[in-house]
């Protein structure tokens, strides 16, 4: 049992929700994300969602597409990305780990996923494959490592019940017809999707995309396993990336850790 399954069986066991922050690696430097992450972890985050910089990041919106191309810039690689991870490892060895991006990267550098040093990396989540396939599908095979699926509000009852019985670590349910960042939550849809995933998981589902007040958090948190907070991060980091202030990160996971709980 890897520390993401563990960390989400003992919210389960506390009746307690998870919170799940976003960041791109290498946005705005390397030195920078690896002080929001342990960040993210002083402000109540359970796990960390680290976005792997691609070229063509067609499931994101404009905020996160240009974290992207600004990572890239620097030349970020997924080489760079467990480099990362293990200084962060260094000083916390609790916080489970996701990786999410595409799969050109993962195939390009799979003997990292392969060996995944000290079993740093906990779950990967691939944005373009099907959710009824998993990683070793694609050749990159490590028991140690879920694979989390996306599940969206056009996805049909028939798929759900195989991506559910299919995916490990959690269910990624995401809340928009559109890219993350997107507005305008359907409640009703919401919550009567995640009821019908719920019905086949055999793992929490945790809602993403376009959470962005205290509001939203506590809605979607009252019928998912946890909620997934993302552009609104993103934002704040490029909004101060020249100052390297980024204590209003901490200040705005505190309230939504308050606001789930």
């Amino acid at each position: 049992m890897n520390r993401l399954t563990q960390k989400l069986d003992k919210l389960r066991k506390e009746n307690k929700k998870a919170l799940v922050a976003y960041l791109v690696a290498g946005d705005p430097d390397m030195d920078s994300t690896l002080e929001i992450m342990h960040l993210f972890v002083k402000s109540g985050v359970d796990i960390i969602e680290v976005g792997v910089p691609f070229t063509d990041p067609i499931a994101e919106g404009p905020i996160i597409q240009r974290a992207h191309d600004r990572a890239i810039r620097k030349k970020v690689s997924l080489e760079d990305i467990f480099t990362l991870i293990e200084k962060f490892r260094s000083k916390d060895d609790e916080t489970p780990l996701v990786l999410m991006g595409y799969l050109n990267s993962f195939i390009f550098y799979k003997n990292l996923i392969i060996e995944n040093k000290n079993n740093s990396v906990d779950s990967i989540l691939v944005v373009d494959i099907p959710g009824e396939l998993k990683i070793k599908d694609y050749g990159i095979e490590n028991e140690n490592i879920n694979t989390i699926s996306l599940i969206s509000p056009t996805t049909k009852v028939e798929r759900i019940e195989s991506i559910a019985n299919n995916s490990s670590g959690f269910i990624y349910y995401v809340t928009l017809r559109g890219v993350t960042g997107s507005s305008n939550l359907n409640s009703e849809e919401i919550i009567k999707n995640i009821d019908t995933i719920k019905k086949y998981a055999k793992v929490p589902t945790l809602a993403g995309f376009g959470i962005k007040s205290e509001e939203d958090a506590k809605l979607l948190s009252k019928h998912s396993d946890g909620v997934i907070i993302g552009s609104s991060i993103v934002k704040m980091i490029e909004d101060n990336s020249k100052t390297k202030e980024f204590a209003k990160i901490g200040d705005y996971l505190v309230s939504m850790k308050k606001a789930i709980t």
